[in-house]
This record gives structure tokens, sequence and C-alpha cells, in this order.
């Protein structure tokens, strides 16, 4: 084991440690999965960008770009930068109006217990295909940084993540997240600085490096596509969601989203351009994925580059101990606590813990056999979202419809993204998004004559959903 591997190592239990010193705080399932309902705007707003700034940023979409130029940096950083905007101006302030500890409380509170089970067992997978993106980058980083190999450094990563995520919550996460940013951007800017200081590549080099690719060979449909998936398929994600419900304001909620928007969109411009920077100075590389580790290891110093593969280190395991978070929450809070209701704190806390270490091994399988991290990254957010969004959207801001129109929206969607991506069709997830909003509108329909030909009186026997259901929401 070489001894860059073993700084890594260090910075990595740092942080670690870290974590489980602000655990300690934490006594209640709220604590665990949104932090009590107490972070303020600094806490919100590092929290998001740190969640979204992982592997997909550093390592996929810069190796995206490499690859193919400025048509691989679509969804990041500018679709994820738009998505946090989205969330901000239209979900945040709702979402935390409502009081929800889960998304998956939405849908129970307003389609009933069905259709939350259904939404949950829809969303789970997203947030472990995304945890598995961050295993795979894990992986990357060690490999690069080290003589070890990349089956090696992948199972590493994973049990690296697995105590992580596991050992701390929300709050640990949140304030490591702090620390893992800020430290991720000063590398990136230290890197970008020392790049073209070097003499090896000038500004105008970069602008003629991106128009060399030339412009992508794409439909509308395609490109309509490579939108949507940032933008509709990762807003209402369950690990975004969490942040929201755990501001202790709504005010907060909404001008964080805002806030690790534009943080997002500024920061996310730099691995792109070290992508295009790498063209020229790193070329042919047989993994594109590995241009920035590559990049560092070039242009740093040994011991600068320990503490920016450790920042590295630290954005992706903010990401993934989200994610895991998400999915574990999910099944422990909406699937299984139900079955139990007077269950005490601390077995609620163990079923949590021991939820995410069940994902943690799912996810390691899942990023040993992936293709790359953006492979797993588009997956993550397509797969299912449609429906969630859809029946979310018209459950969150209307009365319109119920549990069958929020069923059909969330079959219909899966369904038809799953067929469409099999087929090799051009816009998978624009059809299921299509699909999805027929599917609860044509439902719905159905569903309102039914309650206008009802001559039972108004509330009585009315289908869960409707409004006279509909819990009143925390001003």
């Amino acid at each position: 084991m070489s001894w860059l591997l073993a700084a890594l190592i260090g910075y990595v239990g740092l942080q670690l440690a870290i974590g489980l010193f602000v655990s300690r705080r934490v006594a209640t399932e709220a604590d665990y999965l949104i932090a009590g309902r107490r972070l303020g705007p600094v806490l919100v707003t590092s929290s998001m960008f740190a969640t979204w700034f992982g592997a997909e940023s550093c390592i996929g979409a810069a190796g995206a770009v490499y690859a193919f130029g400025l048509a691989g940096a679509t969804a990041d950083p500018f679709g994820y930068a738009g998505c946090l905007l989205l969330l901000g101006a239209a979900f945040a302030l709702p979402l935390w109006r409502r009081g929800l500890t889960t998304l998956g409380d939405l849908f129970a509170q307003r389609f009933g217990r069905g259709i939350e089970r259904l939404a949950v067992l829809l969303m789970v997978p997203t947030s472990v295909l995304w945890a598995a993106a961050q295993i795979r980058a894990f992986g990357h980083v060690v490999a690069a940084s080290s003589s070890v190999e990349f089956e090696l450094a992948l199972a590493i990563a994973a049990g690296v993540v697995i105590v992580y995520t596991a050992a701390g919550g929300l709050l640990a996460d949140a304030v490591t997240d702090v620390i893992q940013g800020g430290l991720l951007v000063v590398g990136l800017v230290v890197l970008a600085v020392a790049t073209l200081g070097s003499g090896e590549f000038a500004l105008a080099d970069l602008v003629e490096t991106a128009r060399s690719f030339g412009p992508a060979p794409r439909s509308f449909l395609e490109r309509a596509e490579a939108w949507a998936i940032p933008l509709c398929g990762s807003v209402l994600a369950q690990e975004q969601v969490a942040r929201v419900l755990a501001a202790r304001s709504g005010g907060v909620a909404r001008g964080s989203a805002f806030a690790a928007g534009g943080l997002y969109l500024a920061v996310g411009i730099i691995p792109v351009g070290l992508a295009l920077v790498g063209v020229r100075v790193l070329p042919g590389l047989e993994d594109p994925e590995q241009i920035l580790p590559r990049l560092a290891l070039e242009h740093f110093p040994l011991w600068f580059y320990v503490v920016f593969a450790g920042a590295l280190i630290s954005a992706i395991l903010s990401t993934v101990d989200s994610t895991l978070l998400a999915a574990a929450s999910l099944v422990a809070h909406n699937l299984i606590a139900p079955l139990r209701p007077d269950a005490p704190e601390t077995t609620k806390l163990r079923v949590a813990r021991g939820a995410v270490l069940v994902f943690g091994i799912a996810a390691y399988v899942l990023a040993r056999d992936a293709e790359g991290v953006y492979a797993l990254i588009e997956a993550a957010s397509a797969f299912a979202s449609a429906g969630v969004l859809v029946s979310a959207s018209f459950g969150l801001f209307t009365n319109f419809g119920g549990p069958k129109s929020a069923g059909a929206s969330l079959i219909s969607g899966a369904l038809v993204w799953t067929i469409a991506e099999r087929s090799a069709l051009t816009a998978p997830y624009l059809a299921s998004l299509a699909a999805a909003t027929l599917a609860y509108v044509a439902v719905a329909a159905f569903e309102r004559r039914d309650r206008i030909g009802d001559p039972r009186p108004r509330g009585e026997g009315r289908p869960a959903g409707s409004a006279s259901r509909l819990p009143q929401t925390r001003k």
C-alpha cells in the first residue's frame, strides 16, 4: 500500500470521525432522517450542493466532455443546476409546509397507504443506482491514486461508504458537507489555475478544443431528452427532498435551493473546462472518467494532491451518504415502520441503519457490473421518476385525481420507460413522462365522473386523496 493511499485513508478516517462525533446528537428517527427539522441556510445550501456535486460532476461529466466535447455537459452542470432552481421555485415551500418526513409521506397523505408503498418501491431503485455511481467513482479515484486494482478499490470504496452512512444521519452529513464542499471547490479552483498556469495550455486553446468536436448530430427529441432527464427526473428525488424537509423554515428551504443551484452552476463549469484541457495535455486516455484525478496528479505536488483527492472522495461520500440514506429512509419509514407503529425510536434507528447496510451491498454489486458512472446517473434519473413527478405534482398542487390515477401514472411511467429503453427508442424518458401524464389525467377524469355521479352525501365513502381527506398544511 503506497503512502499516498495511506494518506487518503487517513483523510477519509478524519471525515468519519467528524460524522461520528456529530451523530451523537441523533436520538430519534427524525434526527437521523431529517436532522430534527432544524438546519439553517448555510447547512441546507452546502448539503444540497454537495449532495448533487459528486461523482457525476467531477468524474462522470468530466469524462463525458473529454470524450464528446461540450455535448457531454448538457446534464451536468447545466441540467442539475436547473433542477435545483426548479426545486426552489416550485416545490420547496409546498413540500416543507406539509411537515413530511419522506417524499413517500406525500403519497400516503394524498393517495393512501397502497400508493405510498407503490411509490416507495419505485423510488428506492433510483437512490440505489445513484449510490452505485458514487461508489464506482470512489473506486476510480482510489485506483488513479495508487497501484490498487480497480476491483479492489471498488470493494474498499463500498466498505467505507457503508460504514460512513450507517454511522451518521442527515445531521452529520450536513455538517461534513460544509467542510467537504469547501475543500472540493478550493481543490478545483487551484487545479484550474495550476493547469492553465503551467504554460501547456491557453484560454484560446480551450475555445479551439471545444469547437474541434463539432456540433453533436442530435435531433430535437434527443436534445429535449438530455434536458428532461436531469430537470424532471431529479427535481423530486428523495435525496434533495430530505434537505428541504430538514430546513428550519420554508423560506430557508426555498432560498437554499436557489443558492445551491447558483453555486452548482458556478463550480460545475470548472470540471467541464478541465476536461477540455485534458484533451490537449493528456490525450488518448483509455478511461475518460479518470481525466480529473490524472490532471491533479500531473499538476499538483503529491502533498496537495492528497488534499484534492481527499476532498473529491469527501464529496463523493457526501453524495452516496445521501443516496443510501434516502433508500433506507423510504423503506424503514414508509414500509417497515407502519407495521409496528408503536416501536420505540431505538428500534426505528436500528431498522434504518440495517437498511443502509443492505442497500450499500446492492449498490456495490451494481457499481461493479456497470459500464460507467454516467450510465448509472442517467438510469438513476430516468427510472420510474416520470410517474413520481406527475402524481406528486398533481397531489401537491391540486385536488384532481385519487389513488387510481396516481397508481396508473406510477405504473405506466415505469413500464413505458423500461420498454422504450430496451427498445432503444430516441427519447424513452419523454415517452414515460407523456405516458404518466396521460394515464393520470385519463383515470382522474373517470374518478371525478364517478364522484359527481355518487348519490351519497359529500365526504361519505369518498376515495382516499379527495379534497375531504387532505391534511391541513403547516403554516
